[in-house]
């Protein structure tokens, strides 16, 4: 059966993972009337189809596809969903079975079995689109479907948290009649087993989701439909939520709109849930582009780059400094960006590129993108290009683009330096180090970093008490600052705001801080 104890000692990692907490507790009430609730994000899908998708599609996904585990309501542990149970069946924590539960189907009817399930993994791996979720599945060896109802992972080595991989929206479950073997479903529909059904998708604009009836599973729908509509400006995103044609406001919030909205004694008819803090911002260097790949220039960047202004300045204190890609209240968090350059200097950072033989300005190209992340986001690089030409050792050009653009520019290698977010995958430090490094990976920049692939993450995963995890962790984290190919910037958290009328907010985000829509209800009373 699923390994309870093993899980429990898995959730350890984090030193303290409430789910929301605070600047505003929406309550739940009565159950709704069936009338729509409209979600506004910054944060559209870049694919529907999860053998492709890394990155903020799983928002979508996690509403109208299921997985084998999934987090319950308010935990951090995950449990079986589409699976009736899960465990290890060796001491080496290399074979994990899982028993999937008889009455379960797609939404279209088709039969949901182990065979679906081994073919749903397979083909993730068998596709591997750059920068997908493949490279989750580095450490499966082989899926094997026993009979209709048992399905067993074989692993390479040893790892722990092989039950959290199953529980993302990565792993989702889809059916083979709809989903080819051996490339991605294009006729932008959706065949899933999740409380959802997609009844319609336009890209960049909205999703209507209604309730799906033959969704059996845990999740307890709150509402019969929603609507996600996609915004690509932060204010305008806000103003619709106040003018009450959008419900429910969440990723993309200005800075200035969660500290109004923390005002206790503000009468506009909102309400704010703040979400776990573990969110990231960073910037990727790419080496096959001629400034960035100098570790001279990585470096003196990393030496001037003044992470308090940004929190301060851009982000109003609603984020803190990050020195680390290992944030604040994970096992194994360092301050290694701190301790090795101190606070932020130019002579110190005009040494770094003289020793290297740089005398030169150094033209830098930073990309970030307009969408996903908040309208915020041009401020903060605006911030970044002022504090490096400040220096008069960088000349910098800002440039942008759409989402699904952006994307797709940095898995073909188009951009020297690039701004990218991470929520994590599931709480662990394994998944803010693992997800970056290696040949093929979440940012689809290789990064060749053997002794952490092929030694310190290893042995870290043999550990199935993530608290132990510390020295691997931290010895990684020692790499990566020496290697300054990413470099992190901040950590912050995650902020619903609603309307007044709207319930389940602190319910409704999981432990990747990917929101629930099921948890959402319209109070019809009070």
């Amino acid at each position: 059966m699923f390994n309870r104890t093993r899980c429990l000692q898995v959730a350890a990692t984090v030193a303290s993972i409430s789910l929301l907490t605070g600047c505003g507790v929406l309550s739940s009430g009565d159950s709704g009337d069936g009338e729509r609730i409209v979600v506004g994000t910054t944060s559209a899908p870049s694919t529907l189809d999860p053998a492709a998708a890394w990155d903020g599609s799983w928002e979508l996904f996690r509403n109208v596809y299921q997985t084998l585990l999934s987090f319950p309501t308010g935990g951090s542990v995950p449990e079986p969903d589409a699976a009736k149970e899960c465990g290890f069946t060796d001491a080496s924590s290399r074979t994990y079975r899982c028993e999937i539960r008889t009455d379960l189907s797609f939404s279209n009817g088709d039969r949901l079995d182990a065979a679906a399930v081994k073919h749903s993994i397979d083909r993730i791996k068998t596709i591997a689109v750059k920068g997908g979720p493949d490279g989750l599945l580095g450490n499966l060896d082989r899926v094997e479907a026993k009979g209709d109802h048992e399905v067993v992972f074989h692993l390479k080595e040893a790892d722990a948290t092989f039950p959290f991989v199953l529980a993302t929206p990565a792993m989702s479950l889809v059916s083979p009649k709809k989903y080819p073997a051996d490339r991605l479903r294009e006729d932008g529909k959706v065949t899933g087993s999740g409380p959802y059904v997609l009844d319609s998708y336009e890209e960049g604009k909205s999703s209507e989701l209604s309730g799906n009836s033959r969704y059996k599973g845990r999740a307890t729908p709150r509402n019969d439909a929603v609507t996600i509509r996609y915004f690509q400006d932060s204010a305008e995103m806000l103003a619709d939520l106040r003018s009450k044609k959008v419900d429910v406001a969440f990723r993309g919030l200005a800075p200035e709109d969660v500290v109004a909205l923390q005002d206790k004694n503000s009468k506009d008819g909102l309400q704010l849930v703040e979400g776990a803090g573990m969110e990231i911002r960073y910037l990727v260097f790419d080496l096959e582009q001629t400034w960035s790949k100098k570790p001279a220039v990585r470096k003196a960047v990393a030496q001037v780059v003044d992470r308090g202004a940004i929190a301060h300045n851009i982000y109003r204190d609603t984020v803190e400094p990050l020195y680390s890609m290992v944030p604040t209240g994970l096992t194994g968090h360092t301050n290694g960006f701190l301790e090795d350059y101190g606070k932020p200097n130019a002579e110190k950072a005009e040494k770094i590129l003289t020793d290297a033989g740089i005398n030169e300005v150094v033209p830098l190209t930073l990309w970030y993108t307009t969408e996903r992340y908040g309208s915020v986001t041009r401020a903060e690089f605006e911030e970044l290009k002022r504090q490096l030409e400040k220096t008069g050792l960088f000349k910098v050009t800002l440039k942008s683009r759409p989402w699904k653009e952006y994307e797709q520019g940095y898995r073909e290698g188009e951009y020297p330096v690039f701004g990218r977010g991470w929520s994590p995958d599931f709480p662990d430090p394994d998944n803010f180090i693992a997800p970056f490094v290696g040949e093929r990976n979440a940012l689809g920049t290789p990064y060749p970093a053997p002794k952490i692939t092929d030694e310190l993450l290893p042995k870290s995963r043999q550990e199935s008490d993530r608290g132990a995890v510390s020295e691997y962790i931290e010895e990684a984290q020692e790499i990566l600052v020496d290697d300054v190919r990413l470099l992190p910037l901040w950590q912050g958290k995650q902020y619903i705001a609603a309307s007044d009328d709207i319930a389940g907010g602190e319910r409704a985000l999981d432990p990747s801080t990917i929101m629930m829509m099921w948890e959402l209800q319209r109070k019809t009373s009070w």
